[in-house]
């Protein structure tokens, strides 16, 4: 029972597949008499209407595949697009009862009349013919044509806001010879077809709308019809910043920095130059990529002004270092600037005296402690006299010099007049006194210039650290 119903089963999926082979074979058949009987007096020379001075229709429809490339600097866009056409051809036309209910076929495009639609604003030196897909024909005259197409068009790229900037690429197709009373374009849709878009790595689509345009051109007075997809790109911008503007910012902060450095180091001025040749640097990778515009780039600005900052802040360095070496040849420091700066600039900035520091409180103690003896007690000073006490106990101090040597030694000689030698001992020791005297007001003439020299660092320090702060929110700002 079982083998007899599979034999059945067999038998009637064996008569399916005759029958479906015969039906094939038949509309194979079909499909070549209808092919010979309609192209056997037709020319895709002239445009396929009946009356010459009806409008021909044709549908555009435009779909993105891809964003190949985008070159700023040449302002060319490059895509991957599928263009799809249709039209009525007046001459291919059949009745569909007669070929077996065949209702389309599928032929070679070079074999009917194509309309000459054409990229506008094509940027490519390769002016070749389309691509020679097949278009689909239908009984009522319908042909539809899809052919892919990798274009580069031209497009005005905008760069003032780059890496957080926008732009709009028209994609403009028309007819190179018919005019609209030969050729009419109607959009299929509104905007391009964005279902089948590959995301691209740097730019957001963000849509494709579609104009249709008619422009009567100086040379003709006929209209001509074009239709224009706008292409709405945004850049995504996390590349730029973490390549671009981060390392600028990061570089900017050191630039402050330079300030804070210790003026004896050595390093100050060269702190700027080497963080001005890192701007530079940048500032060249951002020039390469962009276009010789007059639109100056947003980071671009943040660069220059950046760079002009940190000039200065190098200026500034070479003329505070200046005032730091001040030595006993300079004027002393100014009364204004003594009241201004020493007094209130570095109790603001929290500058101490050259020397000191935060641990100054605790060397006062240990400086206290040497002062006491072992016994907690304040030692005693050794009295000094002054050399003006002194001229009036010179013959005293002859009379007990003269009479120890005599009772050292027994001997009674004449007394020796030393008051002279005592009198030219007392002024030398009054000019070295004086030259020490001098030595102390140079030396704290020098610790003021010094001590000017680091307030006035300290204080441009956090002005040129304002300054980059408010720059970079500024720049951030305008990209939001």
């Amino acid at each position: 029972m079982r083998s007899l119903s599979s034999f059945y089963v067999s038998l009637w999926l064996l008569c399916t597949a005759v029958i479906l082979k015969a039906v094939e074979s038949a509309k194979g058949k079909y499909a070549h008499m209808l092919f010979n009987e309609l192209f056997e007096d037709y020319s895709n020379a002239l445009r396929p209407v009946e009356d010459t001075d009806k409008v021909l229709n044709v549908t555009l429809q435009i779909t993105l595949s891809q964003i190949k490339d985008m070159d700023e600097r040449n302002q060319i866009l490059s895509a991957y697009l599928w263009i799809r056409q249709s039209w009525y051809d007046a001459y291919l036309r059949w009745d569909k009862d007669k070929y077996d209910g065949l209702d389309s076929i599928r032929i070679p495009s070079n074999l009917v009349w194509r309309p000459d639609i054409v990229l506008y604003n094509k940027a490519d030196d390769d002016f070749s013919e389309p691509v020679n897909t097949n278009v689909v024909l239908r009984y009522d005259g319908k042909i539809t044509w899809d052919a892919p197409a990798i274009t580069k068009s031209s497009c005005v790229v905008d760069v003032s806001y780059f890496p957080f900037d926008s732009q709009q690429c028209n994609l403009t197709f028309g007819s190179w010879t018919y005019n609209g009373n030969q050729v009419d374009l109607i959009n299929s849709l509104d905007s391009g077809d964005l279902s089948d878009f590959i995301e691209d790595v740097e730019w957001e689509i963000h849509g494709m709308p579609a104009v249709k345009n008619v422009i009567t051109y100086g040379c003709c007075s006929e209209p001509y019809p074009d239709v224009t997809f706008t292409l709405i790109l945004k850049r995504k911008s996390s590349f730029y910043i973490f390549n671009l503007l981060l390392p600028c910012i990061l570089i900017s902060f050191l630039a402050p920095l330079g300030f804070y450095l210790p003026a004896d180091s050595g390093e100050k001025v060269s702190l700027g130059v080497t963080v001005l040749l890192a701007l530079t640097v940048f500032q060249l990778m951002v020039a390469e990529i962009m276009p010789p515009s007059e639109n100056v780039p947003l980071i671009g600005k943040y660069y220059i002004a950046t760079m002009t900052m940190i000039t200065a802040s190098t200026a500034l360095t070479i003329i505070i270092m200046n005032l730091h070496h001040c030595g006993s040849e300079a004027k002393p420091v100014p009364q204004w600037a003594k009241v201004v700066i020493l007094d209130y600039m570095s109790k603001i900035f929290f500058v101490y005296d050259v020397g000191e520091n935060c641990t100054s409180p605790k060397r006062e103690k240990e400086e206290e402690c040497r002062l006491e003896g072992d016994d907690g007690s304040p030692r005693r000073h050794k009295e000094v006299r002054s050399p003006l006490s002194t001229r009036n106990d010179d013959c005293d101090l002859k009379e007990k010099l003269s009479g120890n040597w005599n009772k050292s030694y027994g001997v009674h000689g004449e007394n020796v007049n030393c008051c002279s030698c005592y009198k030219m001992l007392i002024k030398n020791i009054e000019y070295i006194a004086n030259c020490v005297r001098d030595h102390k007001a140079n030396r704290a003439k020098g610790i003021e210039w010094k001590k000017v020299a680091k307030v006035m660092d300290r204080f441009f320090m956090w002005i040129f650290f304002i300054m980059v702060f408010f720059m970079s929110v500024l720049i951030i700002g305008k990209a939001a």
